[in-house]
């Protein structure tokens, strides 16, 4: 655990990872299927059928086939157009997170604490899906050249001890009460290693308590999401 002075600071810092954890599913392999058209996902998987084959047997890792899956899918597409469709993915993703962990999270905002996404997946709807619950965003970002993607990252894949190296970089966490992690995988290991209070989906039981050295009214409402109307 990180060690830091826990005296006079007022806020926690909530760290939640994405897929498998806030995200009960795997929303990358998702946006493929809802943002491109079904014959292209087809035909370029198949360039690249010998890695999909090994990663689903466990020889080839996940931070290696993420980058290689969005070159193949997303090369030269018009970054508008993927924009434009992921806000609308963000929208019908948003309905379907983990009730639990979204419980958590507003038990965090209602209580003042400074909340952060996590994720090894893409900007292009995690942007989006953080606006709607009004937090922050760590993540792997894209690389936008002349109004198309590249099909290349701007940063490293934002798993395992990239995302420990994210977070210091932008967080003193001795401005933090105490610092909280939620994740599902091995990939979340190194960020667990920076906090108070770490809970792995799957393995832990009971979500941690919030702690907060100032005064809560435990009898306000908690935020809800409105549901598109549409």
């Amino acid at each position: 655990m990180h060690a830091k002075s826990k005296t006079t600071k007022t806020v926690n810092l909530a760290l939640f990872d994405f897929d498998g954890t806030l995200y009960p599913k795997d929303s990358f392999t998702r946006f493929i299927f809802f943002a491109l058209p079904k014959h292209h996902v087809i035909l370029k998987g198949l360039k690249i059928l010998p890695w999909i084959q090994a990663y689903y047997l466990g020889l080839y890792p996940a931070h290696a086939m993420r980058p290689r899956l969005f070159q193949t899918m997303f090369k030269g597409v018009t970054a508008k157009q993927i924009q434009s469709i992921a806000i609308n993915y963000a929208q019908q993703i948003i309905k379907e997170l983990d009730p639990d962990l979204l419980q958590q999270l507003y038990l965090h905002q209602q209580r003042g604490d400074h909340v952060v996404l996590v994720s090894a997946s893409i900007d292009l709807y995690l942007a989006p899906i953080c606006e709607l619950l009004n937090i922050e965003l760590i993540c792997t970002e894209t690389e936008i050249i002349n109004g198309t993607l590249s099909g290349h990252y701007q940063s490293l894949d934002c798993s395992c001890e990239q995302k420990k190296i994210r977070v210091l970089q932008q967080y003193n966490l001795n401005e933090y009460h105490q610092v909280y992690a939620y994740g599902n995988s091995h990939e979340d290991l190194e960020m667990f290693s920076l906090t108070d209070h770490a809970y792995m989906v799957g393995q832990d039981l009971t979500l941690p308590h919030v702690i907060h050295p100032q005064h809560v009214d435990e009898k306000q409402p908690q935020k809800k999401l409105e549901k598109d109307s549409t």
